[in-house]
């Protein structure tokens, strides 16, 4: 129900509860029953067994496990232990390197009120907070965490932070008298207070409307479940690629034996050939490959910043198209910073960021001390005088506590040594008219701040104090505010308003004595004019420098805020998001339109002002129907769904709520916008190497499936065994594999654009390269594999070994031309990446060793070789390498510049 549009009454009626005195302990009880209690209740996770059997649902896992199941039929135990036991491993590194438990609802349930005051039966009394029910009476007082989604009936000076549900970085004034005709967005209900929201000011007496999973905390939740898990954009890719492998594999497999058969050979033997092939085809080492390569991106992005918990997230993060980044907290500091002040007729700047009391006064960038100018004085006085709020400051670290617009003037006169501790000392309030939303004034009464007077300090909305002052301070002297010095005024709030300033005016007025009448309507008018303090809840520093680097990378970046239009517009324009107030749209707006309508505005739009919980999903949903992989920052509660929504959802580690940090995929330790940035291109450097193991392990396996499928349709022995491919696939093959996975990455990587979340893992210029490779590979083998049948015609496993040994080397040495698809080997460095070197020298060794080893020669079907042996395979195998660096010469840089210069074209347009 719309709460915030029903009266009192109508709420009490609906309810049948009392304004006096609540309900009673029966009424509650069997409303217990009908509702439930008051909590956010868990999703069931996933089994240990369910985490299992995910890890086996991979395409080219099920074909190895197929394959070990047909070696065992026919024999081969050694096979089939082999790939079972990589199927095992890589099933035991992916469940404990992704660790998918979703934590979500359990830190909505932390974060929710322990506690609450009620009423019930006529008295007061303090409860658990999961024991409330709609229509019980509340006390909510400064302090307070909200329990439930209340109905506010009484009001005093109430204000909330909702900062966390609905993003607006100031607290929120509340008004229990108004009632709404028409659809109010959550941050605009001032009836209204809503579950684990804070309160920072005043008091307020209330009916608890919703309570558990119908509050609007609730609902977020209910959402959050709802939400599916959808493959990254690598994992759709490897599916893709496995299916591909899968059959391919099968129709090798069935033309390889027909034409056996067709030739007479037995069909025994073609079984095993058709087994061979499946093993040459299927890189075996590749998913474990991909989770350890993945794993030890996960160990680099901690290192930049990024706590990356899902395995797969580290490849989503260098596909990103659309960053969707919450304002407040995260391209801001969500601390409110006077930054301007305007007094004695002058303006002055004041620098300092946040609540640190550290910053300078200036004028025509010439540092001033308030202490010698008397208006910027006495401004500052009031500001600490008149004012509920403190700083506290701990190793260096500044917070608040109480209202972050008063906190931001006590800040600011400590900035210029008035501070607020010995003031209050020195000058006491002895008497006090507090705040009211209604004047939008508060005033304060302090003795001898002029000598032998009371003095009465107000501060509050500018249009009513300058239209209730009649004098003017300027230069210490007390003067008359006449028509141009009161526009001067009115046009310096306005000027300070345009840039989406929140402008406080400071007056006061002087007594012999205490007055006896203190109203408001007898004491705030004909005040005395001291001047204007505009502030801000500045922007990240590094975070324009940031957004630019994501420009420059192709990535947009998009601000969502549950701020109003000309704030959201002013802090966008400073960091370089928006270039006009056109790319800014509402969340009234948005709810005027529908869905296939936002999918076309979300292409301009570059801000999302006064927005739910629930258009933040939708804005997510569109830009994800355009085909782009969108990030979601965040740090509140009210980010929660769009964060779980989003492709890769990435939370604040230090401000974000326990909500946002464990519904999201990345956390940044440091809470800076430019860490995305950072672990973006680790996430490009990633993928990119992904893509240089899979081109070089692919080469590899088509280029053994070459050499066997050649020597049927040539009718010659088969020169390499089961045995033998297994080898060399899942161990020889997957140390380099290992170690293009932790290449540095290219500098030019940050220059092109995001690949295309639809494009193939291999594309068209990956292909063809492997197309190349592979024959070169293969058909340099089955050359070296005829001399040895030729130069050795009674020793087949001589033979044999020689195009073993062949393939390996060559190999081998193509792992050092796949380290760069546009660099050629002597521009990257041969001994650059040192893991490389390592891997290849290890790999030489495994050889070394099953054809030396005498107790393993029979296992591989191998025979020692000689020195002159090894000339020839060594001839053989440089081969591939030369032609793969002629293609890079010819074709990798070339297409590198044209993708470049398309991206330049875009960009201009």
């Amino acid at each position: 129900m719309n709460w915030y549009k029903q009266g009192k009454d109508e709420v009490v009626k609906n309810l049948g509860t009392s304004i006096e005195k609540g309900l009673t302990d029966l009424e509650i009880q069997k409303r217990l029953e009908k509702y439930g209690t008051n909590e956010l209740k868990e999703k069931a996770k996933a089994g240990l067994m369910s985490k299992i059997l995910a890890q086996f649902s991979d395409f080219l896992i099920l074909i190895l496990i197929a394959a070990a199941i047909v070696s065992i039929f026919i024999g081969e135990i050694k096979d089939s232990i082999v790939i079972l036991s990589i199927v095992i491993v890589n099933a035991v590194l992916g469940i404990y390197q992704e660790g998918k438990a979703e934590r979500a609802l359990e830190a909505l349930q932390k974060i929710t009120s322990p506690t609450a005051k009620v009423i019930r039966n006529g008295y007061l009394d303090i409860v658990p907070a999961s024991n409330l029910v709609p229509g019980d009476l509340i006390v909510i007082e400064a302090g307070d965490i909200v329990p439930a989604d209340i109905r506010l009936m009484e009001s005093s000076n109430l204000k909330i932070d909702e900062a966390s549900l609905t993003g607006e970085s100031v607290p929120v004034e509340k008004k229990c008298h108004k009632v709404y005709k028409e659809d109010m967005s959550l941050g605009d209900r001032d009836n209204m207070v809503f579950m684990s929201t804070i309160a920072t000011y005043g008091r307020a007496k209330g009916i608890v409307v919703e309570t558990g999973h119908n509050t609007e905390i609730g609902r977020i939740a209910t959402q959050i479940q709802s939400f599916e898990e959808e493959l990254t954009p690598l994992q759709k890719k490897l599916n893709e690629l496995g299916k591909y492998l899968g059959l391919l594999t099968i129709a090798v497999c069935i033309v390889v034996f027909t034409v056996g058969i067709l030739q007479g050979r037995k069909v025994m033997e073609m079984f095993m050939v058709a087994i061979s092939l499946a093993v040459a085809a299927i890189p075996e080492g590749l998913p474990a490959i991909v989770t350890i390569v993945l794993a030890l991106g996960m160990d680099k992005m901690v290192k930049r910043n990024a706590i990356v918990k899902k395995l797969l997230a580290v490849e989503t993060l260098g596909s990103i198209t659309v960053i969707c980044s919450d304002k407040t907290g995260t391209l801001t500091q969500n601390e409110m910073t006077a930054v301007k002040v305007f007094t004695g007729n002058k303006i002055y700047n004041a620098t300092g960021v946040g609540y640190n009391p550290e910053g300078e006064f200036k004028i025509d960038n010439k540092e001033v001390d308030p202490n010698e100018i008397a208006d910027l004085k006495t401004l500052l006085s009031i500001g600490v005088l008149a004012n509920d709020a403190n700083i506290n400051g701990t190793n260096g670290i500044f917070n608040i506590i109480g209202d972050p617009t008063e906190g931001a003037l006590v800040t600011l006169a400590h900035k210029g040594n008035i501070m607020k501790s010995s003031m209050n000392k020195e000058y006491p309030r002895i008497e006090e008219i507090p705040f009211d939303s209604d004047r939008k004034m508060m005033t304060t009464f302090h003795k001898n701040y002029i000598k032998g007077k009371v003095v009465s300090f107000t501060k509050g909305a500018p249009d009513v104090i300058i239209k209730r002052c009649k004098y003017i301070n300027i230069n210490g002297e007390i003067k008359d505010f006449d028509e141009s010095l009161r526009k001067k005024a009115l046009d310096t709030n306005s000027f300070f308003a345009k840039d989406a300033l929140r402008v406080l005016a400071l007056s006061y007025r002087e007594y012999n004595d205490l007055p006896k009448d203190i109203s408001s309507d007898n004491i705030e008018k004909e005040m005395i004019f001291v001047g204007l303090v505009g502030m801000i809840d500045p922007s990240r520093p590094e975070a324009k420098e940031a957004i630019e680097k994501c420009k420059g990378a192709g990535i947009k970046t998009v601000m969502i805020t549950g701020d109003y239009k000309e704030t959201a517009y002013a802090i966008a324009k400073e960091l370089g998001i928006a270039k006009s107030i056109n790319e800014v749209i509402v969340g009234e707006e948005l709810d005027r339109i529908s869905d296939i309508e936002l999918k076309k505005i979300v292409k301009n739009t570059t801000v999302y002002a006064r927005v739910s919980p629930e258009h933040k999903v939708r804005i997510v949903s569109a830009l994800k129907s355009n085909g782009e992989i969108v990030a979601m920052t965040g740090d509140g509660v009210n980010d929660s769904m769009a964060l779980k929504k989003s492709d890769i959802g990435i939370s604040m580690g230090i401000t974000g709520t326990d909500v946002a940090k464990n519904t999201a995929e990345v956390i940044l330790t440091d809470d800076n916008f430019a860490s995305i940035v950072s672990a973006v291109e680790e996430g490009r450097i990633i993928y990119s190497n992904i893509k240089k193991f899979v081109l070089f392990l692919l080469s590899c396996n088509i280029g053994e499936i070459i050499i066997v499928f050649s020597s049927i349709l040539f009718n010659l022995p088969i020169p390499l065994l089961p045995i033998q491919l297994l080898w060399l696939n899942l161990v020889t093959d997957s140390f380099p594999a290992l170690a293009l996975g932790v290449e540095k990455g290219e500098e030019d990587i940050m220059k092109i654009k995001p690949r295309n979340p639809d494009s193939p893992i291999i594309d068209r210029a990956m292909m063809t390269n492997i197309l190349i490779q592979s024959v070169a590979i293969g058909i340099t083998s089955l050359i070296s594999y005829v001399w040895g049948l030729r130069a050795f015609p009674d020793n087949l496993v001589k033979a044999r070994t020689i195009a073993f040994s062949t393939l390996i080397v060559a190999e081998l040495l193509r792992a050092y031309s796949s380290r760069s698809e546009r660099h050629i080997l002597f521009e990257i460095g041969i001994f650059s990446n040192p893991t490389m070197i390592y891997a290849t020298t290890f790999s030489f060794c495994l050889l070394l060793a099953v054809i030396y080893i005498p107790v393993l020669q029979p296992i591989f079907y191998t025979v020692s070789l000689s020195l002159i042996d090894w000339g020839v395979i060594m001839s053989f195998a440089l081969f591939p390498l030369i032609i793969g660096e002629l293609y890079k010469v010819l074709f990798g840089k070339k297409e590198f510049k044209k993708e470049v210069k398309l991206k330049v074209q875009k960009e201009r347009t």
